[in-house]
């Protein structure tokens, strides 16, 4: 390889979902009410449980950590994703396709750390009631969501810097619908099968081993289940699970299917119809799972509608 073809480019340019303009408008008013139904529904749920001292419990101070994570990661993707969608000019400044990259990791690892964090909680929940209380106190559950943040910040930060020092020659177009790990390294004109190496790498400690630890945490909370009695209390264990484990199928499954493949790799198209699931309709999913399948929410939900209906009538009068 000639020394002059390393060169570093300036900006990169991605080449999204579809080329033709009609395909592009539909898709962005598609994806613009998805993102606001997602920020909504994020945003209100955080405010919920700031607002009702009834959801002041761990089980919910780690669902504010995952929303908030959730509507950050959308939006680390989703308003430029917009953008480009009635823009002909479909540029990322270098720079910014990096930030992107970063966050995007960050926010990602984070939410596979803090699935399994809310896996434990609710094993010590239903396999150790009577001492939940005392395990679960507020300092743990703040080292808990702490060691999330910071380790899937760590890691995003050394992947995000290892793959932006490879020479890029003069490739600049990324076939994904933002600046994705793999999608990037590809444009590499060295041999990049360190950095392969690394994300495989990077993909069992902040994925597989989260999901082992999620695993056994329902192994265990399932033989305790079976062990009740009466199906009233069965029911009510596993109801007390029930939201959780929909959202821990929902990630990690797509999460799996996605990154850790065998030697028949997906095509392109596949990787970026999984990223948009993961970036767009998983987060926009969770605060639904949340509020419809959870008695405390829906309860919280109507007692703040109450207030607010209330209000409005002494306002009427």
């Amino acid at each position: 390889m000639e020394p002059d073809n390393e060169t570093w480019v300036h900006e990169f340019i991605l080449l999204g979902l579809s080329r033709d303009h009609d395909t592009q408008v539909s898709l962005f008013v598609l994806f613009l009410l998805m993102y606001l139904v997602t920020a909504l529904g994020n945003v209100l749920i955080i405010l919920l449980i700031r607002l009702d001292s009834r959801l002041h419990t761990p089980m919910y101070f780690f669902l504010t950590n995952l929303s908030l994570v959730d509507v950050s990661y959308a939006t680390s993707i989703v308003p430029q994703l917009l953008a480009h969608l009635l823009s002909t000019h479909k540029a990322i400044p270098f720079l910014s396709c990096a930030a992107q990259l970063f966050f995007s990791l960050a926010l990602g690892g984070i939410e596979f750390l803090l699935l399994a964090v809310m896996a434990y909680d609710r094993y010590v929940a239903v396999c150790d009631p009577l001492r939940y209380s005392v395990i679960m106190h507020a300092g743990l559950c703040m080292r808990l969501v702490i060691t999330s943040w910071v380790s899937g910040s760590i890691n995003s930060l050394v992947h995000t810097a290892i793959t932006f020092q490879l020479p890029m020659c003069t490739k600049k177009y990324i076939d994904h619908i933002a600046c994705e790990t793999l999608a990037v390294v590809r444009l590499a004109c060295v041999d990049t099968s360190s950095n392969k190496i690394a994300i495989m790498v990077s993909s069992i400690v902040l994925l597989m081993t989260p999901f082992f630890l999620v695993l056994l945490s329902y192994i265990k909370i399932i033989s305790t289940i079976l062990k009740i009695q009466s199906t009233e209390g069965r029911w009510k264990a596993f109801q007390t699970c029930a939201s959780h484990l929909t959202m821990v199928v929902l990630c990690y499954g797509m999460a799996i299917f996605t990154y850790i493949q065998p030697h028949s790799s997906p095509s392109v198209l596949q990787e970026k119809l999984m990223s948009l699931f993961y970036a767009i309709l998983t987060p926009m999913l969770n605060p639904m799972i949340y509020s419809l399948r959870n008695k405390e929410v829906k309860g919280a939900w109507q007692k703040l509608l109450g207030k607010f209906s209330g209000f409005t009538s002494k306002l009427a009068t």
